[in-house]
């Protein structure tokens, strides 16, 4: 609740199944962005080579299946939320783009060189142990301070027994 009603950035960490993505939900449920969509990406289902479309978009032409121009996530997301799940996967490359976009608060449409502003509250999650992660090198310390304003850790159900009724019913 108190982070909801902020703009914070949110990383919420925490096994599989602990419920990252209600908690997600429920944070752009209790947000001023409410009336607006939240829109989730997968990033550990999503290919490196879409990746760029994906997030980003694409305009007509820009690759050989690219028959119209696309908007990419974070202009669907605009006004809302974009919900980053299973950040901890993706490649070093995909963190340096990420990274930029989140910088510059704007993104280039693949095949466009006209930067699109986009106002998104950007919530992540993973199951990934981020901080060893970055003393392996392997995710970007930079990154994380991006994402991460708030961080909230999910403790393993084991530990929250009280929940488990709640979330078989949800």
């Amino acid at each position: 609740k108190k982070v909801a009603v902020t703009d914070a950035s949110v990383l919420i960490l925490g096994e599989n199944g602990t419920g990252k993505e209600l908690v997600a939900r429920e944070i752009h449920r209790s947000s001023d962005r409410a009336k607006e969509s939240m829109i989730k990406v997968d990033l550990g289902a999503l290919p490196e080579s879409l990746f760029e479309s994906e997030l980003f978009g694409h305009v007509k032409g820009a690759f050989t299946d690219a028959k119209e121009d696309r908007a990419g996530r974070f202009e669907i997301a605009d006004g809302g939320s974009l919900f980053l799940d299973e950040i901890g996967n993706l490649s070093i490359m995909m963190q340096m783009k990420l990274l930029s976009v989140l910088q510059n608060r704007w993104v280039n449409r693949v095949g466009s060189s006209k930067p699109v502003p986009f106002d998104v509250r950007l919530i992540s999650a993973t199951n990934r142990p981020l901080y060893d992660m970055v003393a392996a090198q392997t995710f970007r310390q930079d990154l994380i301070y991006r994402i991460n304003t708030v961080e909230i850790e999910l403790p393993p159900l084991r530990e929250r027994r009280e929940d488990i009724p709640l979330l078989v019913d949800h």
